[in-house]
């Protein structure tokens, strides 16, 4: 006989909420408290984005700034995207901007040392896979003296010409590693970064600030940011 429908068991402790809303819930409540102790908001892109490179500028300015780096949509929600739901007068124009590569930048520090910063910041280190070389880089024919003869395997294996020549590694013909505006292989950054050739340079853009008498975009890092999403789109 069928079990009735109406004798179904119900359980009636609470469901747990899922990691991830209760991680976006957090952000929404962080910001929205960094609103209140902050008194501008920045909107920022950047170029090759390297974690512990922002972490290292998170800490050096903890005691003035909050950096955050979030689905957009979750920052939005946060801010407001509209007059009616933003948490401050004129806040919600932030929304807007925070499109493809970007971030939230809130701090007590000064515009024009904001500005500086911002201009200032560079960090170089090694391209990854994808990424577009700067520079074209040709190995030339002859030895590889700066490579020990237990490198060559590896070395053939990033695709270089490579053999041992009376136990030094020797190139037996010319070769590319990278083409200058070309995507980087796999073999080409293990390659650049075993010669010390640093490609990537990590760098931030204003896009936009907020305070509550003002606002102001820049055109420089708005053109940067609409570019960063042509390139996400191609």
């Amino acid at each position: 006989m069928p079990k009735s429908k109406r004798n179904r068991p119900v359980t009636l402790s609470k469901t747990k909420k899922k990691p991830g809303l209760e991680r976006k819930g957090k952000v929404v409540a962080d910001i929205k408290d960094a609103v209140e102790h902050y008194d501008n908001a920045y909107v920022f892109t950047y170029d090759n984005m390297r974690n512990q490179k922002l972490k290292d500028l998170r800490e050096q300015l903890k005691s003035s700034t909050r950096i955050f780096l979030a689905g957009k949509k979750v920052m939005q929600i946060a801010l407001g995207r509209s007059a009616a739901d933003e948490a401050k007068t004129g806040l919600h124009k932030l929304s807007k901007f925070l499109q493809g590569d970007s971030g939230l930048f809130f701090t007590n520090l000064p515009r024009d040392d904001v500005e500086r910063l911002f201009k200032e910041f560079e960090e170089h280190d090694f391209a990854r896979t994808g990424s577009t070389a700067t520079e074209t880089v040709e190995l030339k024919e002859g030895p590889l003296e700066q490579f020990t003869h237990e490198m060559e395997p590896f070395l053939r294996k990033q695709g270089l010409p490579v053999r041992l020549n009376k136990g030094v590694v020797e190139l037996v013909a010319n070769h590319v590693v990278c083409e200058e505006g070309k995507p980087i292989s796999p073999e080409a950054a293990q390659t650049l970064r075993l010669l010390g050739m640093q490609m990537a340079t990590f760098r931030l853009y204003l896009v936009c600030r907020w305070s509550p008498d003002d606002f102001e975009v820049y055109k420089e890092g708005l053109a940067h940011l609409k570019a960063n999403e042509d390139d996400d789109d191609s």
